[in-house]
């Protein structure tokens, strides 16, 4: 629920505090292992929680989201899955925002209205649909908030001031600022040039601004996060779960144990980015 988000920034701002926002793959790389990752990371640190909605062709991310998206597809993840994957953790976890990351295609054909029902039955607190223009509100983000899912909007580095209210129009829970002009994972985000766009965009919302994209370190998301409210980290966080499968693609030990280690190692700089 939009609630959820706005508590969790609320609470944050009280010590002065970023929000720290992972992001893995529902499913990537089987259903168990991301149930597993999404208990664990609240406890590393993760303030909000991106749950990216597999798809075969994810135009807006690099290789090794693409990648991600192909592992989960190759283990037959569904959208409804994605769902059931939420209501479950719900069940321990009433407390952590979760935000469903991913393309309006599976959506489209799961069904809009039905997905949205499902989506707020679950528990989902939001919806980021990156190929879903400001222009077909009425196809998706009306019946959304209607609902009390937020919706929320990418702004990026090519967002002039006369697009940006349109952008803004419909948004809710906080704005995501695309730090790189292009897809995820293959540049740097530039911290001076970020704390200069996050400077404009409040002057247009009162709303709080993540940042993501180019984010990959902790050194990286500190730095963000002393201009932005929120850091976002996906493409280090999926290739970390890569790196830590078998010859076959499979799950060991070390999914979970590795990828929770860089999730604290994250989250503890995004935390104390600002006590400098």
């Amino acid at each position: 629920m939009t609630e959820r988000i706005a508590q969790c920034f609320a609470r944050l701002r009280s010590k002065n505090q970023a929000a720290f926002v992972p992001f893995i793959t529902a499913g990537d790389p089987d259903l168990k292992s991301s149930a597993a990752l999404l208990k664990a990371l609240p406890g590393a640190g993760a303030d909000i929680i991106e749950l990216g909605m597999p798809f075969s062709d994810p135009m807006a991310d690099g290789p090794a989201v693409q990648a991600a998206s192909i592992r989960a597809l190759k283990a037959k993840t569904t959208l409804a899955d994605v769902l059931a994957l939420v209501a479950a953790h719900r069940r321990d976890d009433q407390e952590t925002p979760i935000i469903l990351m991913g393309y309006y295609n599976p959506i489209y054909s799961y069904g809009a209205e039905r997905f949205l029902d499902d989506a707020k039955a679950s528990g989902v607190d939001g919806l980021i649909i990156v190929d879903l223009p400001p222009e077909h509100d009425d196809e998706l983000c009306i019946p959304a908030l209607s609902r009390g899912l937020s919706v929320i909007r990418l702004a990026s580095p090519t967002t002039d001031d006369v697009r940006l209210p349109t952008v803004l129009k419909n948004t809710s829970g906080f704005v995501y600022y695309v730090a790189i002009a292009g897809i995820t994972g293959t540049k740097s985000a530039d911290a001076d040039q970020v704390a200069r766009a996050v400077n404009r965009l409040r002057q247009h919302t009162e709303l709080p601004i993540a940042v993501g994209f180019g984010i990959r370190t902790p050194a990286q998301a500190a730095a963000i996060a002393r201009n932005a409210d929120a850091a976002v980290v996906g493409s280090a966080i999926v290739s970390t779960v890569e790196a830590s499968l078998d010859d076959q693609g499979q799950a060991t030990p070390k999914t979970i144990t590795d990828t929770v280690s860089l999730v604290r190692d994250l989250a503890a700089g995004v935390h104390g980015a600002r006590d400098k």
